[in-house]
């Protein structure tokens, strides 16, 4: 089972850096969405596949045009927050309202139910895992935000499945859907997505995908947008992975189609046996 989703932001929405941190500097930027967009829809209808967008709501706010193109295309929408900020950065209080926001503006937009949700950095970790119980109450199903393994922006590396599965906090019950990995000397191994997928050569990529069962990828907009600004105030490790590898994004991605069959998170969710799921206890 291979999924394709993207998250739908702006190229600056980069996070963890003080110069792109709030809506206010956000107007600093230039907007390059449209035309990176239309990259993202170039490629699914060349392949004619179609993919899962969790959407930063803010972008539904200010462009709901891009929202009714992803509609019309019959494309699943989920919810990637409104504000596209590290989760253990906010109280729940402020959570719960930036992802209720988020919702009703898709929602509007769309006329589409969101049950999808995927946190920005993929910032759900043992410190705030509060989290799956806000988005319970607002009625997700479906999370995405698990990656089982170490990263800059935190990570649940103790999270026992790297395969779909029920998990439940607090009297909280979602299905998820966490980022797959490839295990190299008990090392865990992301390709799947953004700069790990940029950075690791095709061949592996090809070769790991080839030995998993279950695929969950992410991309985003800027990862194919190769004359994008350089944001001047991130360290050169930062730029490095920012920026490595987008010249040739579109063309391994393409690569990637065409060598595997991938579905939207709708068509995976029906495919799996729920009832005979493994159920993780947070």
């Amino acid at each position: 089972m291979n999924i394709l989703t993207f998250d739908i932001e702006e190229w600056f929405h980069i996070l963890d850096n003080s110069s792109t941190e709030t809506e206010k500097q956000w107007s600093n930027y230039e907007s390059r969405i449209h035309s990176n967009m239309d990259t993202i829809f170039e490629i699914l209808d060349n392949k004619k596949i179609k993919p899962t967008f969790f959407v930063v709501g803010w972008i539904a706010e200010k462009y709901p045009d891009i929202i009714h193109q992803i509609t019309k295309r019959g494309i699943e929408i989920g919810s990637h927050t409104h504000l596209h900020q590290l989760i253990y950065k906010n109280d729940e209080k402020t959570f719960y309202k930036d992802v209720e926001k988020s919702i009703k503006t898709i929602e509007d937009c769309s006329g589409k139910k969101v049950r999808c949700f995927r946190a920005p950095g993929f910032s759900i970790t043992n410190k705030n895992k509060w989290a799956f119980e806000i988005l319970y109450e607002l009625g997700i199903e479906i999370d995405s935000s698990i990656f089982p393994a170490n990263r800059s922006h935190g990570g649940l590396p103790s999270f026992k499945s790297k395969y779909p599965s029920i998990i439940s906090y607090n009297g909280a019950s979602l299905k998820e859907f966490p980022i797959n990995y490839h295990s190299i000397f008990n090392k865990k191994i992301i390709y799947s997505g953004g700069g790990y997928f940029r950075v690791i050569p095709y061949t592996a990529i090809k070769k790991w995908s080839k030995s998993s069962e279950y695929i969950m990828s992410y991309f985003h907009p800027r990862d194919f947008d190769f004359n994008q600004p350089i944001i001047k105030e991130l360290s050169t490790f930062r730029k490095f992975k920012s920026y490595v590898g987008l010249e040739n994004c579109k063309f391994k991605l393409e690569n990637w189609l065409d060598d595997f069959e991938f579905i939207d998170i709708d068509k995976a969710n029906t495919l799996v046996d729920w009832k005979n799921t493994q159920i993780i206890k947070l």
